[in-house]
Formats: structure tokens, C-alpha cells, sequence
């Protein structure tokens, strides 16, 4: 015994050596789930990098945060260090959750690049600061929020326009134009100056093209618009134009200006480049004059962003982000330590929805139920042959007078021969007259044959009683485990769509956990089918042999006793 406990002590040492090599940040934080960074999406390497987290069902649990969020942090990979973070979107009802997180460092080189977010502590308060996210060049940024539509994250500055609200936007909300113009008031911290480096950047979604409409605008000298379908830069009286947008769809649109080269960007890429004079405005910013469609996430920056920096962009923030992968809570650091598998079914488990919960309760219930009825039909059936074997003996070797005695000192509970031998010697004994010989007519016999018929088709119900809950398990199990599945599927498709997070990380764990529904379904069928068409073998067999007792009773009692 002291063997196995040193035994048990070693494993469970094992065990927690991962936990221990990723040792808390802080023990007041219950729960910590890994971000992997998949720096090789970008090129370079970037300082000060604004990235967005999405948290889902799939790849989070609600239930052990704040409702407000207010315990999230983020710590680098030292496990020590706290990165800045800005909560645009926490909405614990439909488990969706967005948040910025600023890298001190995102490098393409690194092969292991990770941050933490811990949560489940009810006593903390949020750290989420909209500032202090961005970089020092961010000089203008619109997140187009649910709260502070207008508002800028940098300066706190209001922009003047009647534009709506879309909570289902690109990054959390976005802002809706009909045609009328969104104004932000000049200040030298958002306008071109004159020989000074500019970048303007935004998402954004034509309802429909071809259309003409102005994106931006400074005065008359500075302006990206919309034409037909291409993008057209104008820096004064020199047009750069380029690239190709698509109705209906997400696109990362920016301009960038620096000792008079001017760059067009489309979703990362530059689509157009040329040389132009040196701008100076000073009027206010216009922002989607005659344009019809969303925009979220504007941006204007002092500094001309590189390729780096607005592929990263690209990159990070759209619906096809592949830079963040939220891993859910207790997978961290598996592959890495190389300690034992991953408890796949702990991951399933945790991104189930609770329609599919729901479903294998009900499944779970099926299946004590038909293997109850299994296990009762099995030793009922076996009882049944083995004391039906024995009274078959005792009758086949019972002599004339014999045949009418078997029951004398007989013990044969189980056996249904011997209950219709009773049967049908109740009926006899109705008509046998004491100091008489017995003499049967053909009508009592017919009477006798119909009671014992009577009671095989007793015993027969008796022994396929319960049988029915099988067939309910074999053909109703499976439906309603496709019934989770699908409905299990169709939430998992939702919760990501408003999310706007469609990696495989992000969709395999719900889509998984959906088909787990499926799973439990075929797991109560399968045994189900299997026992069912055994026992109804079984039983098959026991009928057969109550009709051949039944004919052989009746004909050796006519034989014996019947009327000459």
C-alpha cells in the first residue's frame, strides 16, 4: 500500500511540473489562457504593436470572468510583465469579447512568440486604458464603438456627424454611412502639414459598387476617394490611383505621404505609388462624403507607417485574423513541455454549448435506460431458457399418468413451458370428474389449446416488454444527437461571425464539441442495435419453442385422453 501512495505521489509530481513551469503571475488570478502569436504572418519588426484579441465560447469561459471584464490582464511571455490593453467589447451574454492588446515587440524571427491573459478574479478592477493601447504616433484614433461613437481615443475630442451606430461591425462596432459626411475639427496634431510624414487608415465596407464617394478629404488639397470601384489619391492637382474593392466586404484601406511620395495600400499591400508635391492643409477632415457603407477603425498617424506596420494591420485586425490564437484554459504550454497528450475530450467538454449539454443529458439518461433494459432482458432470457431446458426434460420422459403429475414438487419459476403446462392443466382439471376416466372431447380440447394459447401470447408480451425503449434509443439517439450537432454548429458559426475571429483555432473547438452531440447520439444507438437484435433473437427462440410445446401438449393430452 505505502508502495502504490509513493507511487501515486511521483505521477501527481509529473503531472504538475508544466504547471509549475509556468508558474502564476499572480495567485489572485485563478485562470490564465495562452495567446500564441503567429509572428510570421507579419515581416520585420515592429515596436509598440496594437493587436486584437478576440474571445469567444470556444476559446474562453465567461462564467469565470468579471461580467464587465474588469479582471482581464495581459502579460508578456515572462509571465511577469503586464502589457497595455483596451477593452472595446465585453458582452458576457453571447460570450463575445474584443480587446487591443499594445506588443512591445512583434519580430517575424521569433519561433516561440506568446502573452497570457489571466482572469477570474471577482475583487479586481480594469486596467483597460483606450490611449494608452496605441503607439506615440497615433495622433487620431476612431473606434466607432457602441459607447463613444465619435469619440477620439487619443485627443477625447468629438467628431461632428449624424452617421449610426452598427454593433456588429468589423472590431466590436462600426459606423454606418448613408452619404452625409463625418467633420473632425483641424488641429496640427491630425492634419498635413507641410513636409511632414502623414498616414490615414480605416476599414472599410461598400453596401454596393460602383459608387463615388469621398473617403477623406483635408480642403482641396488632400483627398482619397472612391471611383467607380479603384482607389484615387489626390495631392493637390496629381492623382495616384489603384487597387480594386469589393462590395459588401471587409477591406483595410491607407495612405501614407513622406518628402512628396505618396503610397496607396489595400489590405496590406501597396496597389499604387508616385511622386506628388508637398500638401499642406489646414482645413478641417471630412471623413465618407457620398459614401454609402460601414468604416470602423480610422486611424492617423504623424509618421509614415510602413509595409510592415500596415500588413500587420491587415493581418491582425480583419475577420481572417491568423496573428492571435487563444487557446482555451489548461492547454497552454502542453505541446511545448512535452509532458503526456492533450485531454482532448477536457477541451470538447469545456466549448460545449448548453443546447448540446442539454442534448447528452438527455442522451445519457437513453442510455442508463436501454442498458437497464438490456441487462434485465439478458438474465430474464437466460433464466428462461435454463429452467425451460429442465421442465422440457422432466416432460419429454413423463409416462401417460406421468403427464398430468409434473407439477408435483416441481420448481421451475423462470421457465414459461411449464406456465403454459399449467395452463393448460387448470383447464383439464375443469373437466375431470372425480372416480371417472378422464375423457376429453374434440370442443375441449379446442378449449384447452385456445387457453394455452391465451397465455403464451402473455408470456410472449411479458418477454418483449421494455424491448420498445430500445428501438426508441437505436432510432431516436442519433437523431437528437444530429439535432446538438447541428444546432451546436449553428451557434459556433454565430458567436464567430460576431466575433469576426474565423481561424481553425477559433472554429475547431466549437465545431468539436458540436459533434460530440453526434457522438453521445451513436453511442447509445450502437450498443442499443447490438443488444436489441440479440435479444430479440433470444426471445425469437423462446416463442418457437412455446409454439412447439403448446402443439406437442395438446397433441400427446388428445392421444392420452381424448374421447374415442
Amino acid at each position: 500500500m505505502q508502495i502504490l501512495n509513493i507511487k501515486g505521489w511521483i505521477v501527481s509530481f509529473m503531472l504538475l511540473m508544466p504547471i509549475v513551469a509556468n508558474a502564476q503571475w499572480n495567485e489572485a488570478w485563478t485562470t490564465s489562457n495562452k495567446i500564441k502569436i503567429n509572428s510570421q504572418e507579419v515581416s520585420g519588426s515592429i515596436s509598440q504593436a496594437p493587436i486584437v484579441i478576440r474571445l469567444h465560447s470556444g476559446n474562453f469561459d465567461f462564467l469565470n470572468a468579471n461580467i464587465d471584464g474588469s479582471d482581464l490582464r495581459f502579460i508578456a511571455a515572462d509571465n511577469q510583465t503586464e502589457l497595455k490593453y483596451y477593452i472595446e467589447k465585453f458582452d458576457t451574454v453571447n460570450e463575445l469579447a474584443v480587446i487591443w492588446v499594445q506588443l512591445p515587440t512583434l519580430d517575424a524571427a521569433a519561433t516561440d512568440a506568446h502573452i497570457w491573459v489571466y482572469s477570474g478574479n471577482e475583487n479586481a478592477t480594469s486596467t483597460s486604458n483606450a490611449k494608452a493601447v496605441l503607439d506615440n504616433n497615433a495622433k487620431g484614433v476612431f473606434h466607432f464603438a457602441e459607447s463613444g461613437l465619435l469619440k477620439d481615443a487619443v485627443s477625447g475630442a468629438d467628431a461632428i456627424g449624424t452617421i449610426t451606430s452598427q454593433s456588429g461591425g468589423l472590431i466590436a462596432g462600426s459606423a454606418t454611412f448613408s452619404g452625409e459626411a463625418l467633420t473632425l475639427a483641424a488641429t496640427p496634431e491630425v492634419t498635413v502639414a507641410a513636409a511632414t510624414p502623414y498616414t490615414w487608415s480605416a476599414w472599410v465596407k461598400p453596401a454596393s459598387l460602383p459608387q463615388d464617394a469621398i473617403l477623406y478629404s483635408q480642403g482641396e488639397s488632400v483627398s482619397l476617394s472612391i471611383a467607380q470601384q479603384g482607389l484615387v489619391l489626390k495631392i493637390a492637382d496629381i492623382e495616384v490611383a489603384g487597387g480594386q474593392l469589393k462590395p459588401a466586404v471587409w477591406q483595410h484601406v491607407a495612405f501614407t505621404l513622406n518628402a512628396g511620395k505618396a503610397n496607396v495600400y489595400l489590405d496590406g499591400a501597396s496597389v499604387a505609388a508616385g511622386d506628388v508635391q508637398v500638401a499642406d492643409a489646414t482645413g478641417d477632415i471630412t471623413v465618407g462624403a457620398g459614401f454609402t457603407g460601414e468604416l470602423d477603425e480610422m486611424q492617423i498617424a504623424n509618421v509614415a507607417r510602413n509595409d510592415a506596420w500596415l500588413k500587420l494591420a491587415a493581418r491582425s485586425q480583419g475577420v481572417n485574423s491568423q496573428i492571435a490564437t487563444v487557446m482555451p484554459a489548461g492547454e497552454e504550454g502542453e505541446a511545448e513541455e512535452g509532458e503526456g497528450g492533450h485531454n482532448y475530450f477536457g477541451i470538447l467538454i469545456d466549448s460545449l454549448t448548453i443546447d448540446a449539454e442539454v442534448v447528452i443529458a438527455l442522451l445519457a439518461v437513453m442510455f442508463v435506460i436501454s442498458a437497464w433494459v438490456m441487462v434485465k432482458k439478458f438474465m430474464l432470457a437466460s433464466k428462461t431458457d435454463k429452467d425451460n431446458q429442465r421442465f422440457l426434460a422432466r416432460f419429454q420422459k413423463a409416462e401417460k399418468e406421468e403427464l398430468l403429475q409434473l407439477g408435483r414438487g416441481a420448481n421451475f419459476p423462470d421457465s414459461s413451458l411449464f406456465k403454459l403446462y399449467q395452463a393448460g392443466l387448470r383447464e383439464i382439471s375443469k373437466r375431470k370428474h372425480e372416480g371417472q376416466r378422464l375423457s376429453l372431447s374434440g370442443a375441449s380440447m379446442d378449449a384447452i389449446k385456445a387457453a394455452i394459447d391465451a397465455d403464451m401470447v402473455r408470456e410472449t408480451q411479458r418477454l418483449n416488454a421494455g424491448m420498445v425503449l430500445l428501438t426508441i434509443a437505436i432510432s431516436g439517439g442519433p437523431f437528437l444527437g444530429l439535432l446538438g450537432t447541428v444546432v451546436g454548429v449553428m451557434i459556433t458559426f454565430a458567436a464567430i461571425a460576431a466575433a469576426g475571429d474565423v481561424n481553425v483555432n477559433a472554429i475547431a473547438p466549437g465545431i468539436a464539441a458540436a459533434l460530440l452531440a453526434t457522438v453521445a447520439g451513436l453511442g447509445v444507438a450502437i450498443p442499443a442495435l447490438f443488444g436489441y437484435n440479440y435479444l430479440a433473437s433470444r426471445v425469437k427462440e423462446i416463442t418457437i419453442a412455446m409454439q412447439i410445446f403448446v402443439d406437442e401438449f395438446v397433441t400427446r393430452t388428445a392421444e392420452l385422453f381424448g374421447q374415442e
